[in-house]
């Protein structure tokens, strides 16, 4: 028997619906004292693990497991990932560390990537009580809790030293400091959380994201979701030489340079990009 077929304004309801549920689950663990332990290298809460369990439940009920495969932070599924069309891309929470030290600055992530890239997403931002989606081709959204959808527009600022760039609060070493330090820019906005940083990019509240990886690498359930939120929006993302980012690989890091921008910056920036970091690299 042939899966049944859904259609994606369906799939992308059940994306935005989810990602509400899943943030009122970290809104009510955000209110209460955590227990926290490690998990390769990283914190992890049972606001994780509780969100995770509902995204995965929800996502199954609705989807099946004939045409669908699920891959999440929390719980990495298995080979089924290149076997079947879909692939459901889940973070139950983005940036865990913003979340145990109350910056408000963490997110739900939850993306369809179909031939290794996303083709819908919903990025829930809790604590600003407020779902980003989007769909390929159709634009992005934003939407509050009285149901009340804002089209998302990247900012049309064309100079680099106009730009204001959004950085890690965490996840910087010297040479991520080295780089930006030798960045043209208005601003420097430090900011926790991935889907924080890109969303507000596709919003228009900053132009650049640029990361840099060391001895670990962002994963697919960091950026699969946000970056079609920001694409959508009119941004770009890319790695520094403007290679595209493929998910749903062998290894699930997204290794090197990796920029995310307004997109009328994008060609510049990765025109920049590579000989800055040279720079950089002959400090070392």
């Amino acid at each position: 028997m042939a899966p049944v077929q859904r259609s994606p304004e369906y799939l992308l309801e059940v994306a935005r619906r989810t990602a509400w549920g899943a943030a009122d689950i970290l809104l009510d663990y955000y209110r209460r004292p955590l227990k926290i332990r490690q998990k390769n290298g990283g914190p992890v809460t049972d606001a994780d693990l509780a969100a995770d369990r509902f995204i995965l439940s929800e996502l199954r009920s609705a989807c099946g497991n004939e045409a669908f495969a699920y891959l999440s932070e929390e719980t990495i599924g298995g080979l089924e990932r290149f076997e079947r069309p879909f692939l459901w891309v889940v973070d139950p929470l983005d940036g865990t560390r913003d979340f145990i030290d109350h910056t408000g600055e963490f997110a739900v992530h939850i993306a369809l990537v179909e031939s290794g890239r996303p083709v819908l997403a919903a990025v829930a931002w809790p604590v600003r009580e407020r779902v980003y989606f989007a769909r390929k081709g159709c634009g992005a959204y934003s939407e509050n809790r009285a149901g009340v959808r804002e089209r998302l527009q990247v900012s049309q600022i064309s100079q680099l030293d106009q730009c204001r760039i959004i950085v890690s609060r965490v996840h910087r070493d010297w040479r991520l400091d080295a780089l930006l330090a030798r960045l043209p820019k208005r601003e420097r906005i430090v900011h926790g959380g991935l889907g924080c940083k890109l969303c507000a990019i596709a919003a228009g509240e900053a132009e650049m994201y640029v990361g840099l990886s060391g001895r670990s690498a962002p994963c697919d359930w960091d950026l699969a979701a946000p970056q079609i939120v920001l694409t959508e929006a009119g941004g770009a993302m890319s790695r520094f030489d403007g290679g595209d980012l493929l998910y749903n690989q062998p290894d699930l890091h997204l290794w090197g340079g990796l920029i995310a921008d307004n997109g009328v910056t994008h060609g510049s920036w990765c025109k920049l990009l590579p000989d800055v970091l040279s720079q950089v690299e002959q400090l070392d």
